[in-house]
């Protein structure tokens, strides 16, 4: 039965999702028929074919990347992300790499371009900073120009409360999930970089719940996860209708796929795994730091969405025999949606009492914890604040200013660090 409800003729969009559902049905049954059934421990994360591919792409790229030469630090996050989840992040070798690549890629002005020479953007720069914290050495947190990257980020600075994706740039959510991120991550918050954020992101909210990338556009699964994360992190998300939120959340995962959709009335995409997916634990830890737990009856186990379901989309429908995973069946490969695949069911492994939720044996398919904030590993998280905590302050324009992380996400990793241990990998 389609999930979608027909209130009048076929139209192309009922017909590609009728087949999209067909196509997914059909690597079930095909699963079903060689196994010994859905709880069969043939599911299986094939961990070293998709290692393969992600080293191959730390080597170098086929000619058809040609097209995403600003997009190079991304190449760096999406591979060494994907790699640390999977527990086969290799600390020795990757980080000096990673540091002296990205270091290429920094602006004398502040900020992280798409490649060495090219425009500071903010897209970039979130994957760089993002890339280094994974890194998790010293000599990749000291590549970053504070000073000159807090620069940036005010030049950014929209009087709406926003920020520009880069100097005389486009305004949209990216852009502030991106500025707040990466000041939190360096421990360089501060009441102006945050002014207006909350104004701003709730002025996105659509009638939906969700949040468009500007103001009278459509809810988006990765612009909503921008627009909640920025505010969860500094400890503002009741700014937003967190019901209103959620009830769209929940309606976004798919009844027969078993994964989510980012838009209503769209297809089934393995990167929304995470998009969609990563939002649940945000609206639970900002009902719970309001205080709301018993009042709203939370979830205590799993928060509103059915972790098995997407995890076996993910397994089942999105793994690429040549390794690396696609966005739906009859797709290829890419580094984007294997990271954000993974990244997503990594998420989804980890109940909010700290119980484990993997489809198939543990030992083959648990990945790392990550911390749902910034997506990186929880440990890596925690691990960068030993190290900026020390250096509380640095000068900008004659100023000694004194940054911070998020309050929001300093509380949410305290209470996940109550829970487990760091690491979830076997």
């Amino acid at each position: 039965m389609s999930d979608l409800v027909m209130d009048g003729p076929p139209t192309q969009t009922s017909r590609v999702q009728e087949k999209t559902e067909a196509d997914v049905a059909t690597a079930f049954t095909k699963f079903l028929m060689e196994s010994g059934g859905p709880d069969s421990p043939d599911i299986r994360l094939q961990r070293d074919q998709h290692r393969d591919l992600l080293h191959g792409g730390l080597r170098s790229l086929p000619t058809g990347f040609a097209g995403l030469d600003a997009s190079r630090p991304w190449f760096c996050f999406w591979i060494s992300h994907a790699l640390e989840v999977m527990g086969m992040f290799d600390e020795e070798i990757l980080p000096p790499a990673l540091a002296s690549f990205l270091n290429k890629c920094q602006s004398p002005t502040g900020g992280f371009a798409g490649g060495p020479g090219q425009l500071a953007h903010l897209a970039p720069t979130y994957a760089a900073v993002a890339a280094l914290v994974i890194a998790g050495s010293e000599v990749a947190y000291k590549i970053v120009d504070r000073p000159a990257l807090y620069d940036f980020l005010m030049r950014l600075k929209s009087p709406d409360g926003g920020f520009t994706m880069h100097e005389q740039g486009e305004t949209d959510m990216r852009g502030t999930y991106c500025a707040i991120s990466v000041a939190s991550m360096l421990h360089m918050l501060t009441d102006e970089l945050t002014q207006g954020v909350p104004e701003y992101v709730r002025r996105c909210q659509t009638y939906e719940g969700g949040i468009a990338g500007e103001e009278g556009l459509e809810a988006h699964g990765g612009y909503s996860y921008c627009g909640l994360a920025a505010v969860s992190i500094i400890g503002k998300a009741d700014a937003l209708d967190l019901h209103g939120f959620l009830h769209w959340a929940v309606h976004r995962q798919m009844n027969i796929e078993g994964g989510f959709q980012g838009r209503t009335n769209k297809l089934v995409d393995s990167c929304y795994t995470f998009w969609q997916g990563a939002t649940f634990p945000l609206l639970h830890e900002a009902f719970r730091q309001q205080g709301k737990e018993k009042e709203l009856l939370l979830p205590t186990d799993i928060p509103w969405f059915a972790p098995s379901p997407l995890q076996s989309y993910v397994f089942l429908a999105c793994q690429h025999p040549g390794g690396g995973l696609r966005d739906k069946p009859g797709k290829s490969a890419d580094y984007y949606h294997t990271c954000y695949a993974l990244s997503g069911m990594a998420a989804s492994q980890y109940g909010l009492d700290g119980r484990q939720r993997v489809v198939g044996e543990a030992e083959a398919n648990l990945l790392g914890r990550i911390d749902v904030y910034y997506n990186v590993l929880l440990e890596k998280s925690q691990r960068k604040c030993k190290f900026f905590e020390d250096i509380p302050t640095f000068q900008y324009k004659g100023r000694e200013i004194s940054g911070q992380e998020g309050e929001g996400v300093r509380l949410a990793r305290a209470q996940t660090l109550g829970l487990q241990p760091l690491s979830g990998l076997p």
